[in-house]
């Protein structure tokens, strides 16, 4: 049984944060989304979906199942899609990696963590709020800290340029690695390669 009750037809729920939209597609943003599509690319998913006010596909990664999403909901409302889709699908927190963008982390840097707080992202704080609790991985892809006064909406909105795409470009990548490795490794094995 899974944790809402149902049977448990998918081992994991990999979940991106972004902004739906070409407007702020690959924006700082929504790396989320971009490591997401990159891991189910590789995973030879080419059919997406809506379901649960998510864009949505299944397929495998690391030897399990797994159902590949991207709330459609903008940022600030992420919670709402996820957890319909956890409840949906019978999917324990303990089987929800989150990814998605970080300002307290180096651009081209990822950490890897389960459960903390939300740091003022509101992405983050809707998944809390609307799952009830905390206890879920997340992998953060860094974005670093915007340059003088610019103000941090306009910054994560932004598409990374020059050596900051490079370094954006390596974090995703590095995401895209984070996820199946945690699956398989464990918490421990991929904070110590990652973090």
């Amino acid at each position: 049984m899974g944790f809402f009750g149902k049977k448990q037809p998918v081992d994991w729920l990999v979940a991106g944060l972004g902004n739906p939209g070409e407007e702020y597609a690959h924006t700082r943003h929504n790396a989320g989304f971009d490591v997401v599509e990159k891991l189910a690319r590789e995973s030879g998913v080419s059919f997406w979906k809506s379901e649960c006010g998510a864009k949505m596909a299944q397929g495998r990664l690391a030897g399990e199942e797994v159902l590949f999403a991207m709330p459609q909901s903008f940022m600030n409302t992420s919670g709402g899609p996820i957890s319909k889709l956890c409840r949906q699908h019978g999917i324990a927190p303990d089987r929800l990696i989150v990814i998605h963008d970080e300002l307290d982390i180096p651009a081209g840097a990822i950490r890897v963590k389960l459960g903390g707080g939300h740091a003022g992202h509101n992405g983050l704080r809707s998944i809390c709020d609307k799952l009830g609790c905390r206890d879920w991985y997340r992998v953060r892809i860094g974005i670093g800290r915007p340059p003088g006064r610019m103000p941090v909406a306009e910054y994560v909105l932004k598409r990374p340029r020059g050596e900051e795409a490079e370094l954006f470009a390596q974090a995703v990548d590095a995401g895209v690695q984070a996820v199946p490795h945690l699956m398989e490794q464990g918490l421990e094995r991929t904070q110590s390669r990652f973090n």
